[in-house]
């Protein structure tokens, strides 16, 4: 006969091993959508090639408004205006956290130092050097594009690395396509900060505004503004 003490701990752990292995299976993972390499897992969007690159991202000195490749890496570099990157890979209710450098804005300027990240390819948040704004509006980093100003300006000064982070509630539709429920910024996070909150969209941002809307689609990072790089790309699907 086992000893009673040794037969306890041993269910004991069997039990967890089982227990940790039913959570993990319902635990949502992130996705890389970013490999380091090359685009694959995206398409171009917009005229003309990419000239997207990979490498380690830093200001250019000769002209701060733009990036420059400053050596071998795995961010995603734009270091002029080039096409836009939507994912092949569709979500619907998901956590969007990714990082972000831009170069420094010229004043009077709004294509300088101008991207966004898009859920669906027509929700924006925008990105922009507002560093250092005292009332940042509904075109400033943070800002749902054209609709809603961030909370505070939580900007980094250009040339440094922020961090993004969106959760997103896809809209709802009935059995017949009709719409039951708009789509959720249920919050947004800038380097920290919380910048939205519950704030829903009933239409698609911008020159989005008419677009149909989905239970999902994909993830868009804009390229042909201004210059840009990110990192880290990660998406969890949360449904």
């Amino acid at each position: 006969m086992k000893h009673p003490v040794k037969a306890f701990i041993a269910v004991c752990i069997a039990f967890l091993a089982a227990g940790a292995t039913t959570f993990g299976a319902d635990t949502p993972k992130a996705i890389s959508l970013i490999n380091g390499k090359d685009l694959t897992g995206w398409k171009l969007v917009g005229k003309g090639g990419s000239q997207w690159e990979f490498g380690k991202a830093a200001m250019n000195p000769d002209n701060p408004a733009k990036l420059k490749v400053a050596g071998p890496g795995e961010e995603l570099i734009s270091t002029n205006r080039t096409v836009n990157l939507s994912s092949e890979a569709v979500f619907g209710d998901c956590l969007v956290e990714l990082e972000f450098l831009v170069g420094k804005s010229t004043p009077g300027n709004d294509v300088d130092s101008n991207s966004g990240v898009k859920l669906m390819n027509i929700y924006e948040i925008q990105i922009f050097d507002s560093y250092g704004k005292a009332n940042p509006d509904k075109h400033d980093c943070g800002a749902i594009y054209s609709e809603t100003a961030p909370l505070v300006n939580a900007c980094k000064p250009p040339g440094e690395w922020q961090k993004l982070v969106i959760d997103f509630r896809a809209p709802r539709f009935d059995e017949t396509g009709k719409k039951t429920a708009n789509a959720k910024f249920a919050r947004v996070t800038l380097n920290g900060q919380v910048v939205q909150e519950n704030v829903e969209i009933a239409h698609g941002t911008n020159v989005s505004r008419n677009a149909p809307e989905h239970p999902t689609g994909p993830i868009y990072l804009q390229g042909d503004h201004g210059s840009v790089a990110f990192r880290n790309v990660n998406v969890t699907p949360l449904n």
